[in-house]
């Protein structure tokens, strides 16, 4: 009976500890990955242009990954690669599609999913149509931007009629990293790219942005910079030592870094450690980080461990703990301005 007693008392007290850590976390980093994407992939033979297949997909799946892993909502959004090799037409059309299938998932589960629209970059005058035709008519939370097409980078003076309208429509905007174009394909033979070409590939994305005031000149744009920064922690300690030699050289023009900077949000896709959220937190502040799970790119039974990992790292740890339910749901919840 003693025994007994005591096993009811430690699960208890393990029920209520769990009770205590547990918060219904908002994934703003999640994807969708339909047929007529992969298909479309498929005719240009670049299934494989990251070095890694693309998972299977479906609502009912991605639903019951957020139901064991805690996750209230999901932002969808269209992973890497970019659908784009040279048609506009054919460009436009997977992407109607598969924002079209998003704008249909939310319509089945709108308590469950928000998703942020695809655009055929890099054709500005198609993505500005897309833009406001998903905004306007399809009902989207957002706008997904591949980092790069065809060597040009955001932040590129070509995208500046792109950034009027998002700014037009306080959009939120998500980036991914996508493979650079051109590349040495001898950079780096460690593996898929995603191990050190994404995080390279956005924080170039970024730091091109800053470089040219995007964010200052375009104040209602919000950015949500992901993988838990990628190299900004590194990157702007240099950024902002060697801005004020290069303007003493007239070698850049005046910027509003810190403005440029404070606009940034982050995710931390990719199943940071804590040590990393708070490098992460030297670049920024804690209402700018938002939990995120990739999903589905890493098998579920796996990314439930990953995440389950990450919130109650955050949770238990003295200096994030108090940060906790604004990282892991509040922040996300007013930045895609979500009603209970």
């Amino acid at each position: 009976m003693r025994r007994l007693l005591l096993m009811v008392a430690m699960l208890s007290s393990a029920l209520v500890i769990h009770a205590q850590n547990y918060i219904p976390a908002i994934d703003v980093h999640s994807h969708i990955v339909t047929d007529e994407y992969l298909k479309y992939l498929a005719d240009n033979n670049e299934l494989m242009e990251d070095g890694y297949p693309l998972p299977f997909w479906n609502e009912n799946a991605h639903l019951a990954f957020m139901d064991s892993a805690g996750i209230e909502r999901s932002i969808l959004t269209l992973p890497s690669p970019q659908p784009w090799f040279g048609n506009t037409e054919e460009s436009r059309k997977v992407m109607r599609s598969v924002n079209e299938k998003m704008a249909e998932a939310k319509q089945n589960h709108p308590d469950r999913f928000l998703w942020c629209a695809a655009l055929p970059q890099p054709d500005i005058e198609a993505s500005v149509d897309e833009t406001i035709f998903a905004l306007d008519s399809l009902g989207a939370d957002g706008i997904k931007l591949a980092t790069s097409v065809n060597g040009i980078y955001i932040g590129d003076s070509i995208y500046e009629p792109l950034m009027k309208v998002l700014d037009e429509r306080e959009a939120v905007v998500i980036f991914h990293p996508v493979k650079p174009n051109p590349v040495n394909e001898s950079t780096f033979t460690g593996g898929p790219i995603f191990v050190y070409e994404y995080p390279a590939e956005t924080t170039r994305a970024v730091l091109n942005m800053v470089a040219h005031n995007v964010m200052v000149r375009y104040p209602n744009i919000k950015v949500v910079v992901p993988h838990a920064g990628s190299f900004m922690p590194y990157a702007v300690p240099r950024l902002k030592g060697g801005y004020p030699l290069l303007l003493q050289q007239c070698l850049t023009e005046p910027i509003d870094l810190e403005g440029n900077l404070a606009k940034l949000y982050y995710d931390l896709a990719g199943g940071p450690s804590v040590q990393a959220i708070k490098m992460l937190l030297s670049v920024t502040t804690p209402d700018h980080v938002m939990f995120g799970t990739d999903y589905p790119f890493v098998p579920t039974p796996i990314l439930e461990k990953v995440a389950a990992k990450v919130k109650n790292e955050i949770i238990q740890d003295a200096e994030l703990g108090q940060y906790a339910e604004d990282i892991i749901r509040n922040n996300a919840m007013k930045l895609f301005k979500i009603k209970e």
